[in-house]
């Protein structure tokens, strides 16, 4: 492949070196953050040959490109440059929107992604240290173990020089004078003054301001809070500065100021939030040590979808620094990947298509050792049952492991690499809990993917493998042919303008989880039936309904993003659950303008949730469409792809 070209078109798309703010990589996506992303041409992104898919959530743009991500990335790098402003401070953008929760997670996931290959490197020789030792390879007591081990160490116990200068780039500060605030926290002297003050008991004093004391080794949230206070001062520290000797002045003031509240403030108050968390995640281990690792195991790949699970990679990582293992992030990743590799496997063995074998077999392979993005892409979302099988596989391994109070004692990527992550303590019982629960993970993910996938139809209507529908295929076939074999007209719900699904600002409704559409956005706060049917269900909170017409379909309309959290405010509802509707009866009246003021997207997804019962959903209406107009049409036209 040519990875320059691809980084060329990729770069097009995104709109051009000056509409880019920030760029790193994860293992398998570009993480661009984009000052408008309205330039971005995502669908035509979507398309270009090594795109895998295209994702805009948590504050940034991603673009999934899978194993190959960073030879895309060093080009992509030599074409723009995306660097802070002239003296370190960054250039004047656009007001940023965003939510607080999307800042937060775009920040954690910015801080942790580039430090991510050294800590994997430092878990991966830790766990195989522990196999050279649980073998009796090595002597604990020999230079190759002590070798071995501060090799590993290294990345753990300077992690605070590593996020300093992330944060730095982040928070766009100067990332030199961030790694030295990182290295006063571990500077010997200060240890030794830490440790002389706890055995004597005398304070340890700067201008009369007392220093807790605190080790800072292993630590997380210190350096973070300490690098975010300096991006306030080291702006200020360049504005009083003399010119003439600016030079030496704003590093002197931005070093000695932050390096001091550093040590009498925030450093103590990180530490303080740290154990904190971890006395709550120790009672949280007492009383329900399986909820946690359940939820992750079965949740994380929608988390991965949106780039969120990188808001519990910072939990993970201070459970070890704390309390020396955690319990409940690393072993649920580790249920999940092993989980979805699992899926994308058993869609290997049943499916008859040679380019559907091939592409799941490698990522399958790919995901059980910890990288689950080309099975989550190029598998699981695409054909849907092998994603809900990894997320049944993942919650019960996960839920396993809880139960068992399984110790990841030194990180890594989760997978079955790294099981020897899971060796540590007096033991080997939390190593032999992880295996079993790995085992566990992948074999119901396998079985009830396996049972569930079905190969789509090719274009001429026939199954893969060249078996033609005749009277003697399976029930299964021959009651989803029945079911596709009349073509059924949903109209709209809703007066707007009609917009592609994949167009929708949430994955679960653009990358098709939920069943292939369309979507309106809303020029009138009304919904009417789209079908004459009954309502099957709809909500309390009046955002979201499910229809079921007379010809079999199941359609959810979902009105805007994230609109549950106003708990039916500013909708009002008509009918009840159970209602029999005609097309055009009137189901819901919600106001528009104020939902809108309150910061909510209010595009409507129209949803058909049993998409698969019929090999072709189209969309019919482009442009402005009234309500009670035609919106979609289900049939058995012989393409099963959406062309909305």
């Amino acid at each position: 492949m040519d990875y320059k070209k691809l980084a060329e078109d990729i770069l097009a798309k995104v709109g051009g070196e000056e509409n880019i703010s920030g760029l790193t990589h994860c293992a398998t996506r570009l993480r661009f953050n984009l000052k408008d992303e309205g330039k971005a041409q995502t669908e035509a992104l979507k398309k270009v040959n090594g795109v895998m898919g295209v994702i805009s959530k948590g504050g940034q743009y991603q673009v999934v490109i899978g194993s190959d991500v960073a030879s895309v990335y060093r080009p992509l790098t030599e074409l723009c440059e995306v660097t802070a402003g002239e003296g370190g401070q960054p250039s004047q953008e656009k007001k940023d929107n965003r939510k607080v929760v999307e800042k937060l997670i775009d920040t954690l996931s910015g801080i942790f992604t580039p430090i991510l290959p050294a800590i994997t490197a430092a878990g991966m020789i830790k766990a195989i240290l522990a196999l050279l030792t649980a073998f009796s390879l090595v002597d604990k007591t020999g230079t190759t173990y002590q070798t071995l081990n501060f090799m590993a160490d290294a990345a753990f116990y300077f992690l605070p020089v590593l996020l300093a200068n992330s944060a730095a780039k982040k928070f766009k500060c100067n990332p030199y004078l961030a790694m030295m605030l990182g290295g006063m926290l571990l500077h010997p002297d200060f240890v030794n003054m830490v440790a002389a003050s706890k055995e004597s008991g005398e304070a340890i004093r700067i201008f009369l301001l007392p220093i807790t004391n605190a080790g800072y080794s292993s630590s997380v949230l210190p350096i973070i809070l300490i690098v975010w206070f300096m991006s306030y001062v080291e702006p200020i520290a360049d504005r009083i500065s003399p010119k003439p000797v600016k030079f030496f002045t704003k590093p002197l003031i931005t070093a000695i100021v932050t390096g001091i509240v550093g040590l009498v403030v925030i450093g103590p108050i990180g530490t303080i939030i740290s154990n904190l968390i971890a006395s709550g995640v120790h009672g949280l281990n007492n009383y329900c040590s399986w909820l946690v690792p359940a939820l992750v195991g079965a949740f994380t790949p929608l988390l991965v979808m949106t780039g969120t699970h990188y808001g519990l990679i910072p939990i993970g990582i201070n459970n070890r620094m704390t309390m020396g293992y955690d319990t409940l992030i690393y072993p649920g990743m580790l249920g999940s990947n092993v989980a979805q590799g699992g899926a994308a496997l058993a869609v290997a063995l049943k499916s008859r298509k040679s380019e559907i074998r091939q592409l799941a077999s490698s990522a399958g392979i790919t995901a059980v050792c910890g990288i689950t993005e080309p099975a989550l892409y190029g598998i699981n979302i695409r054909f849907k049952t092998p994603l809900y099988a990894a997320m049944i596989g993942g919650g019960a391994g996960g839920f396993l492991m809880g139960i068992l109070n399984v110790k990841n004692y030194s990180g890594g990527s989760p997978g079955f690499l790294t099981l020897p992550s899971y060796l540590g303590g007096d033991t080997l019982t939390s190593f032999y809990f992880a295996c079993a629960g790995a085992a566990v993970s992948v074999v119901i993910a396998f079985i009830t993917s396996y049972v569930l996938y079905k190969d789509p139809s090719d274009e001429n209507g026939e199954r893969a493998g060249g078996e033609t529908k005749s009277a003697k295929q399976d029930s299964e076939w021959d009651s989803a042919e029945r079911s596709s074999g009349k073509a059924v007209t949903i109209a709209a719900p809703l007066t707007g303008e009609v917009v592609p699904l994949g167009q929708v600002n949430d994955p679960t409704f653009s990358e098709e989880i939920l069943g292939k559409g369309t979507a309106i956005r809303p020029a009138v706060g009304r919904v009417v039936s789209p079908v004459n049917g009954t309502i099957a269900t709809i909500f309390e909170t009046g955002h979201a309904m499910g229809l079921v017409s007379e010809d079999g379909a199941e359609i959810l309309i979902h009105v805007g993003l994230d609109t549950v959290n106003l708990k039916g405010k500013y909708f009002f509802v008509k009918k009840k659950s159970g209602d029999r509707v005609k097309t055009g009866d009137c189901i819901l009246e919600f106001d528009l303008e104020a939902i809108k003021a309150e910061g909510y997207d209010v595009i409507t997804p129209v949803i058909i949730s049993n998409h698969f019962n019929y090999s072709a959903v189209e969309t019919v209406a482009g442009g402005q469409v009234e309500a009670g107009a035609d919106l979609l049409r289900l049939s058995d036209g012989g393409n099963n792809e959406n062309i909305s």
